[in-house]
């Protein structure tokens, strides 16, 4: 397959990448602070009998599973304004899909997680309903990986083309596209 030409001058898809980034470190944090939720949310489970999805820890971690979705359909958009990123026949990236998917997938499952305790009382973490939660978690961080490296690979690819000012930081760039970035040790 050839190489696309490039329909955007250099210095607009570096910055444009760079937004990608910010957008990217940004629902990063917002997915870390589920794990945070997580053993609150754990901790409320050991003390109450039974809570609802109007317990606080519950409107914590049920607007993440709202909130992430979103904000991957807006890096998702974003992402159109750079060609090289489009996935087969000009379609979304593979990796935002996965991504997208996977949360998606959790915000189903808050549904089906409050319809199962409306049935089955107990509140164990190893009961199918919370299966489902941990599924679309992995999937979508499996898909936030790979267009987190497809991100970098291009600033990579983008930042050789156009050497830096610094000549320390040129070289990081030229070992880094020759696979040699750390196996040497770097002053």
């Amino acid at each position: 397959m050839a190489q696309m030409p490039a329909l955007i001058p250099k210095e607009v898809e570096i910055q444009r990448l760079k937004k990608i980034y910010i957008m990217v470190i940004m629902l990063g944090s917002i997915a870390a602070s589920v794990e945070v939720d997580n053993f609150v949310d754990g901790s409320l489970h050991q003390t109450s009998i039974r809570d609802s999805a109007f317990t606080p820890a519950h409107w914590w971690l049920y607007s993440h599973f709202v909130a992430l979705p979103v904000g991957w359909g807006m890096v998702a958009i974003y992402d159109r304004k750079v060609p090289i990123l489009r996935g087969p026949n000009n379609s979304m990236n593979t990796g935002l899909k996965l991504t997208i998917l996977g949360y998606l997938a959790t915000m189903f499952t808050i549904g089906v997680n409050e319809l199962w305790h409306f049935w089955f009382v107990e509140e164990i973490f190893a009961v199918p309903n919370h299966w489902m939660f941990n599924m679309g978690v992995v999937v979508a961080f499996m898909g936030a990986l790979a267009y987190v490296v497809r991100v970098y690979a291009r600033l990579v690819e983008l930042g050789a083309e156009a050497p830096a000012k610094n000549p320390y930081v040129a070289e990081m760039y030229k070992l880094a596209l020759e696979g040699k970035l750390y196996s040497r040790s770097i002053p």
